[in-house]
């Protein structure tokens, strides 16, 4: 199976440091719509891993997180896309989940109810979070330079060897054209 998991904020939606709070506040990043729909023309399943600490910190509710899944998969629909399933933590940093990345517990989750090896599949994120969550996991993974992507880059070495892209399209593009 060709599993892509993908971050959320910054990835697929701008990002705001307030919270995405309402469906209103979730504006899709140009592109991501269309990449997300070839993807899956592909032959890529696709699911999201995403931290929304927002629910623990009661800034909304988990029917205002459906509300806002329900305008991506809309929108999604309307560009011939789906998205599989949805993956989140609502724990706060303090909690010190196993689910929250950095640590590998959505990713594992995805593995375990998809019943699939993590090496098989690529994370694309826009955080350090995004990549060690991967790392443990097992996961291939990419950085967009949406979202916090380029202050991530800044943090990155040459070593780390980490493919770089410069939005969610690109990284479509190239996961594409390397399984024809």
């Amino acid at each position: 199976m060709k599993l892509v998991i993908l971050d959320r904020d910054g990835v697929i939606n701008k990002d705001s440091d307030a919270y995405i709070k309402h469906p209103d506040e979730w504006i899709p990043i140009a592109g991501s719509l269309d990449a997300i729909a070839r993807l899956n023309h592909a032959g890529y399943r696709v699911v999201v891993a995403t931290n929304q600490s927002g629910l623990g910190r009661g800034l909304f509710n988990i029917d205002q997180l459906n509300a806002i899944h329900q305008k991506m998969f809309d929108l999604l629909s309307q560009q011939g896309g789906h998205i599989d399933s949805i993956f989140f933590c609502p724990h706060r940093p303090d909690e010190n989940c196993s689910c929250r990345k950095p640590e590998p517990g959505l990713l594992l989750e995805i593995a375990s109810r998809l019943d699939i090896d993590l090496s098989e599949a690529v994370f694309i994120g826009d955080s350090l979070k995004d990549i060690q969550a991967a790392r443990s996991a097992g996961a291939k993974y990419a950085l967009v330079l949406t979202g916090n992507g380029k202050a991530t880059s800044s943090q990155l070495k040459d070593s780390d060897n980490i493919p770089v892209y410069t939005d969610l399209a690109a990284a479509a593009d190239a996961l594409i054209a390397n399984t024809e």
